[in-house]
């Protein structure tokens, strides 16, 4: 499931506390594509996740919008 949100804290190790447009907040770590690109991430900006069913408390970031 892919959903869409803000970066609101940058932690160690590629790591980010993101708030999603429906309220809830979750850690997201940079996907292996946007690490290969070296594609960075700031907090304030956009992004798109996609959240594990089982775990929903943590996503990967596979886009910057």
């Amino acid at each position: 499931m892919t959903v869409d949100g803000v970066v609101i804290e940058a932690l160690p190790s590629a790591t980010f506390r993101v708030k999603l447009d429906d309220g809830h907040e979750l850690l997201a770590y940079v996907s292996g594509r946007m690490r290969m690109h070296r594609i960075k991430v700031l907090p304030g900006e956009r992004v798109r996740i996609e959240v594990s069913s089982p775990n929903d408390t943590r996503g990967r970031i596979v886009r910057r919008l």
